[in-house]
């Protein structure tokens, strides 16, 4: 009657298809009271139950006479002994519990518990749920719904694991079960056969039987006006289910993303994650200056000098020329406020100026102030991007630092995650190839693989390592300093420029590129001995060279944007009437504007040389099918790079956000195909689960934080030009707001107050600072609550594994009590044999 017991989950020959029972609190109280019942007073009452029990099986072993007059029975039962020694000896290493001989009073209470009753009778099964509906019907009246029941109050199903019910007896039972789930609301209903510990065939059954009879029985007793009624909300309800299948199918790029996440994984997939949330980051951006800033001086343009250059086509390239004298530019802008009546009055399309209003001109209805428009766009703009910057990343943070070990979501992918609406031929094939990649993923990381090194490795490696961290420090300090010296000279080279009697426009608005294009083929090539270094170091996992890559791809493009930064403020605001400027602001933002336009096109030229023509050579002339792998760390600082020179420029170049919405939209589309035909899968698949966090950080603090300051010390300390632009004849910027702030409390002596907060919260950096530590501690604060989620879910996934310990103790514990209790009947019947 002993038989082995194995507790552990992984071991092959456990029961497929258990199911946990509906109210697993009441079994948890269940065996802790048959535990305590065990335990009390020594365990004399139940020893002495078990050892009845035992007593009665064995004089029904010794009463089987068939048994015993067999004449092989002491054969068998030697045979069978050494079998089942075997067994524990093989089986007893992998648990402790499977070297023991269970009584039949434990295997008694093993074979009640929930984990082996539950599934194994099917008649049981419905005949329990059969009088939960009964009990849910009679409490209906009192109670709406099923979720209000206490735990004790629910059924338990123990009791049905042993019984099987006879073939005619489950027939009716079902039908009296499909009756009251007909007699149910439709939520109980579906609450009902949710936790039926039946197969999904099973409940669909009962589920359509169900709706058969209630459409049967309804048919008569519903009365056409709620008959209508009903139909009417089953339309609504369907056209509204139609009208969300639609809004999704509009979300951008959703089935190319896909194609890429299913071939390449989510390392590929998180480029084109970021590269669209920069596209909508540049889209608010437009929508905010082109309603407050572009439009309206577009509606009212000033009058233009004469002498306006013509379009030649090189201002594509260098922005100057034909396009300086638009609203793309700083310079355009007026520094007067916009007054609607002045339209009709002799035909003046633009009066009421900063200091001196003519009095024909003055109307208090559909003015615009331009120039505080223009301050207060920018800093709202800024200011709204901080907060979406700082909300995604602290999302981003919960999302990824989340208790997500590989066994669970394992087991959640091979199980749950295929939609079976899905019927296109088309869409299965992209599911599966989504699935396989994923599962690849998680498998990479459910076994790693981790090579124990030598100390002479150990030391080998960390002097490889510092050689590459050297030789990329060493390159991008020369490539800096490269960059520093060669914008110094073209800054004198525009001195000599607009002091020399000889000038061709053309080919001065050429030489204007050199500086762009050089920062560009920089940006190019030395990411490419950044990936040598990297070759050379043979990073075992994937994840971990990305991750090296990204920084010193960061240090590049921090040291090359800081540079520029110092350039364009420190040499060309400085000074500008040394190389004939008469509004700097302009020409910063023509060469932000190039900086841009050559980064895209040393982008294109990348795409065109580094996967598409070395797929050609690798293929047509090395003869191998290896095609190269997508540089992920290079592509998403690029992203960052652009991203980075767009907020820079929106001051000096209001439509600077639209020319980055172009190019992000042809970069889409030019890197996914290319990404399509030229590049394969990493040979090793990894989950970049916290990549996605470490792009928005990257966006977020070295970038968005950098061109912050940047734009800041511009407006407030640096002296805008006195001959154009909404800021003309004042000392900074910011005078704008306070000018602005002067005047109403000079109209009106009750808002001194708003003046009083002006000075305190807009003047003073303080609030800045204030500000800018508040985001931090929100997003400290933030990581701690994860932090202190993840280590919760972490004591709480092992106080499950000790109560599993526990139980197998527990257990372990009344086997013994019975042995102990067993051991003097032994000998008292040993004795008795003998006299």
């Amino acid at each position: 009657m002993a038989q082995n017991v194995n507790f552990d989950l992984n071991y092959p020959l456990v029961e497929a298809g258990i199911e946990s029972p509906a109210d697993e609190e009441g079994v948890h109280d269940s065996f802790s009271l048959l535990i305590a019942e065990q335990s009390q007073d020594g365990g004399l009452s139940d020893a002495f139950e078990l050892q009845q029990l035992q007593i009665q099986l064995d004089e029904e072993d010794r009463d089987n006479v068939a048994y015993m007059s067999s004449p092989g029975h002491e054969f068998r039962d030697r045979r069978q002994m050494r079998r089942d020694q075997e067994w524990q000896d093989n089986e007893g290493q992998a648990d402790p519990l499977m070297g023991e001989r269970w009584s039949s009073a434990t295997m008694k209470v093993l074979s009640s518990m929930p984990s082996r009753t539950i599934g194994r009778s099917r008649g049981a099964i419905i005949s329990q749920y059969y009088n939960r509906t009964m009990q849910l019907r009679r409490r209906r009246q009192s109670t709406p719904a099923i979720r209000d029941f206490s735990r004790s109050a629910r059924p338990s199903i123990r009791g049905y694991g042993i019984e099987v019910d006879s073939t005619d007896a489950e027939v009716s039972k079902r039908d009296r079960l499909v009756n009251n789930l007909q007699n149910l609301s439709v939520s109980d209903r579906v609450r009902m056969l949710r936790g039926m510990p039946l197969s999904v065939a099973e409940k669909s059954e009962l589920r359509s039987l169900a709706l058969q009879k209630e459409k049967q029985t309804s048919g008569s007793q519903i009365p056409c006006c709620s008959q209508l009624k009903y139909y009417i909300i089953i339309g609504a309800r369907q056209s509204w289910y139609s009208w969300l299948n639609f809004l999704h199918s509009l979300q951008l790029w959703q089935v190319a993303l896909k194609r890429v996440s299913g071939r390449f994984g989510t390392g590929v997939l998180s480029y084109f994650l970021f590269l669209k949330t920069l596209l909508f980051f540049n889209f608010f951006l437009f929508l905010v200056t082109g309603a407050f800033m572009v439009l309206p001086q577009a509606v009212h343009p000033p009058v233009l000098p004469a002498g306006r250059s013509s379009f030649s086509g090189l201002e594509l390239l260098t922005g100057a020329g034909y396009f300086s004298d638009t609203v793309m530019y700083y310079g355009y802008y007026c520094n007067y406020t916009l007054r609607k009546s002045c339209r009709d009055d002799g035909g003046v399309q633009n009066a009421s100026f900063s200091n001196q209003t003519r009095l024909d001109c003055v109307s208090k209805h559909l003015s615009y102030n331009m120039p505080l428009a223009y301050f207060f766009t920018i800093g709202v703009a800024f200011f709204i991007t901080c907060i979406i910057l700082v909300y995604s990343m602290s999302k981003s943070f919960g999302q990824s630092f989340r208790i997500d070990k590989s066994h669970s979501i394992l087991a959640m992918k091979v199980l749950c995650s295929w939609d079976f609406k899905v019927i296109k031929k088309t869409s299965v094939k992209l599911m599966s190839e989504n699935i396989s990649t994923q599962l690849k993923e998680l498998l990479a990381e459910v076994d790693p693989k981790h090579v124990k090194n030598t100390a002479c490795q150990k030391l080998w490696r960390l002097m490889v390592h510092g050689l590459a961290w050297t030789i990329c420090i060493a390159s991008t300090t020369a490539c800096v300093l490269a960059i520093y010296y060669f914008s110094d000279y073209m800054h004198e080279n525009l001195q000599q420029t607009s002091r020399s009697a000889d000038k061709n426009p053309l080919l001065n608005e050429a030489s204007l590129l050199a500086l762009p294009v050089v920062v560009s083929l920089i940006n190019l090539l030395l990411p490419g001995l950044f990936n040598l270094a990297a070759w050379m170091e043979d990073y075992e996992s994937p994840s971990v060279r990305t991750y090296v890559a990204i920084c010193r791809n960061l240090m590049l493009k921090v040291s090359v944007l800081g540079l520029l930064c110092y350039h364009w403020l420190g040499r060309v605001a400085a000074n500008p009437k040394s190389i004939g400027l008469t509004c700097w602001e302009s020409f910063v933002g023509q060469e932000l504007y190039r900086f841009l336009l050559m980064d895209f096109i040393f982008t294109l030229l990348d795409t065109l040389f580094g996967e598409f023509l070395w797929r050609l050579f690798s293929e047509k002339v090395l003869k191998r099918r290896r095609k190269p792998v997508f540089d992920i760390a290079r592509n998403v600082l690029d992203l960052i790079y652009g991203q980075t020179l767009a907020w820079l420029g929106v001051l000096f170049t209001p439509l600077l956000p639209i020319v980055q919405i172009l190019k992000l939209l042809l970069l889409f589309y030019i890197k996914k195909s290319s990404v399509m035909m030229n590049c394969q899968a990493p040979r090793k698949p990894y989950r970049v689960s916290q990549m996605t966090t470490v792009f928005i950080t990257l966006l977020c603090f070295p970038s968005f934080l950098g061109a912050s300051v940047c734009v800041t010390i511009t407006m407030w300390s640096i002296t805008p030009s006195s001959s154009c632009g909404p800021f003309r004849e004042l000392k900074t910027m910011f005078q704008a707001g306070k000018r602005w702030v002067e005047e109403l409390e000079k109209d009106n002596p009750n808002l001194s107050v708003l003046a009083r907060a002006h000075s305190y919260l807009v003047e003073n950096p303080f609030f800045l600072f204030v500000g800018a530590g508040i985001f931090l501690i929100v997003i400290y604060f933030h990581s701690q609550v994860v932090d202190g989620q993840r280590k919760i879910i972490s004591l709480l996934q092992e106080q499950i594994e000790n109560e599993g310990e526990d139980k197998k103790f527990l257990i372990t514990r009344l086997q013994s009590i019975h042995e102990q209790k067993r051991t003097p009947a032994r000998r008292l019947r040993s004795q008795d044999s003998g006299c």
